[in-house]
């Protein structure tokens, strides 16, 4: 009987892999390579390890056979090449400098057929849905042989392992009762074929690390600021996949970051941070230092009040969540909950899984993800890609049409009543695919001027009887639970947070809180937006592990919102005085 590991048969060599150049993470700066093997020429811009893929995924399903005769019926490989650099600064030290180039291989198994295959959850158990996986690396050269090797012994690693998750899967179906979602393992969807420059970039590391130390050196003049740095971060990715279905992938993307940091402690031991961050999809989008500067000059602005602001006790009424900070509200609280697998995964919650066709916001909200839209408003967007990581084409999805729910997001793993997937099959090298955010964007009908919006904010208050409501002007993050095990409640942490008062006094800066909430409560109670919908950039932590979203939303009133006293640390702000405040008295004292 054949062994897993497939035998290496006398077969001819693939084209030789040329020692790589030096490429990067994220930059449309196009590497033509053009080489010609003994057999035949290469595309031009095609990368020669695209070809040693695919002549390794053809020799693994022609020899790929387990003991009891089980073979692959799909078989992908994925590779990531990553080119990254990160500069970082301190009070004007540079206080990290690294340039890194990996390159990652993910091989995706499934053994048994579309219908029911090796990935299906297995239910009682804590395996569960097959999650969790490592890449493989691959080496950096473009070594021939040693690339092979990697791939190969890669492969019969993730094949023995699906075969023996399929028979644990068979077995578990025999001892459950019938599943309540139909739906089959896999989708059958078109081959795709695609193969774009490979991107690189040709940043000054030197150059960008002056301009670190420059920016962050503004800090010094504030010793109540005890942490603070700038940063400047980016690089380029190429992605490579092939399939067994016919897909054949190459295409890559540049993305660059600016962040801003600073943290203090207030006296009563509460620890307070600010951050902000620029992102464009090339160095060159970046703004410029005037800019930064500005922004520099805000965070420390916002720190230091911040400091001295009072803290708020649990509040429930009016409140308005700024266009930046709703796009991270809808994300956290509805975008996670509209995603694919938790529509099947019995040990979800499953908030939506059965409104199709039903109100789930109010009638003047309209809800999509467009993973395809590259900008918005001349600010470049983390969530645009071209292909999901299943190899399907990036889609405009249309979840959310007059607060009455269409669809949802999906990978190739179907759903009950859709059986196809929508191009938002995302993962982290390493992890395995699920459906996830790329570009969500939230559009309202019942719009007015934020000037307006905040008269209804003041005038709702009155009519609850309430001395102000809150705004929320800036939000870090935030997490949801979506398991059915724990209750259906969210937790989102506000940065900036501003009393509103009813009675004509100037907003107050307050601090202390986060906001909490169940999901359908919380989105009932959304009463109009703003005209202004803004951006917000970042990077998202789910089950495939972090990739690169965007959210774009109006400003929001809601009619009730619920906050809640947050968790603080109790040391006492630090006791001797820093060392940059007897500099800048020193340095006072000299000048006098």
């Amino acid at each position: 009987m054949p062994n897993a590991l497939p035998s290496r048969k006398a077969t001819k060599e693939g084209p030789h892999m040329t020692p790589n150049r030096r490429r990067a993470r994220l930059w449309p700066a196009a590497v033509a390579i053009v080489l010609l093997t003994a057999s035949a020429a290469l595309c031009a811009d095609e990368h020669p390890l695209l070809s040693c893929m695919q002549e390794e995924l053809q020799l693994s399903l022609e020899n790929l056979v387990g003991p009891d005769g089980t073979k692959p019926y799909f078989l992908q490989y994925s590779v990531y090449d990553k080119q990254e650099m990160f500069v970082s600064a301190s009070l004007g030290a540079l206080t990290a400098d690294y340039a890194n180039h990996s390159r990652s291989l993910d091989v995706d198994v499934r053994c048994g057929d579309y219908a029911l295959d090796n990935t299906r959850q297995i239910r009682g158990s804590e395996a569960g849905f097959d999650y969790g996986h490592s890449a493989t690396s691959l080496p950096l050269n473009g070594d021939s042989l040693a690339t092979r090797h990697a791939i190969w012994l890669a492969t019969d690693n993730k094949f023995k392992a699906a075969v023996k998750r399929l028979a644990q899967v068979k077995a578990n179906l025999k001892v459950k009762v019938e599943e309540e979602d139909p739906a089959d393992d896999f989708s059958r969807e078109a081959p795709s074929t695609h193969i774009g420059p490979w991107v690189s970039h040709t940043a000054d590391r030197e150059a960008l690390a002056a301009r670190a130390q420059r920016l962050s050196q503004r800090f010094r003049d504030f010793p109540l600021i005890y942490s603070s740095s700038v940063s400047i971060s980016g690089g380029a990715t190429n992605n490579l996949h092939v399939n067994s279905e016919g897909s054949r992938l190459q295409f890559g993307r540049t993305a660059w970051r600016i962040g801003i940091q600073a943290g203090t402690i207030a006296e009563d031991g509460m620890e307070l941070w600010q951050y902000r961050a620029f992102d464009s999809a090339t160095l060159e989008g970046l703004p410029d230092d005037d800019e930064v500067m500005k922004a520099v000059d805000r965070v420390i602005a916002e720190i230091l009040a911040l400091r001295e602001a009072p803290l708020v006790e649990p509040y429930t009424g009016p409140a308005i969540l700024l266009n930046r900070a709703s796009g991270v509200f809808f994300h956290e609280i509805f975008g996670h909950r509209l995603e694919g697998h938790r529509q099947k995964d019995v040990e979800e919650g499953q908030t939506f899984a059965k409104k199709i066709g039903e109100p789930v916001l109010p009638e003047f909200l309209s809800v999509l993800d467009d993973a395809t839209l590259r900008r918005f408003k001349g600010v470049d967007l983390n969530g645009f890609y071209e292909f999901d990581d299943e190899c399907v084409p990036a889609q405009r999805v249309k979840l959310v049409t007059n607060g009455v729910l269409k669809s949802f997001l999906l990978s190739r793993s179907p759903t009950r009543g859709f059986t196809q997937s929508n191009g938002h099959g995302r993962r982290e090298s390493g992890a395995t695919v699920v459906a996830r955010m790329g570009n969500l964007i939230i559009e309202s009908q019942h719009q007015v001027p934020f000037d307006e919006l905040r008269q209804m904010l003041i005038s709702e208050c009155k009519r609850q009887g309430k001395e102000y409501g809150l705004l929320f002007t800036d939000i870090s993050g935030g997490y949801t639970i979506t398991e059915r095990y724990m209750p259906q409640a969210f937790k989102v942490v506000p940065i900036l947070v501003y009393r509103v008062y009813t009675d004509g006094r100037p907003d107050e800066l307050v601090r202390g809180v986060d906001i909490v909430g169940t999901p359908l409560t919380c989105f009932s109670k959304i009463l109009c937006t703003a005209d202004d919908p803004a951006v917000f950039n970042g990077y998202c932590g789910a089950e495939s592990g972090s990739v690169p979203v965007s959210a774009i939303s109006p400003s929001i009133l809601v009619e009730q919102i619920e906050v809640e006293k947050k968790q603080k640390a109790q040391d006492r702000p630090p006791i001797l005085q820093a060392p940059i405040a007897e500099e800048k008295g020193a340095l006072g004292a000299a000048q006098n």
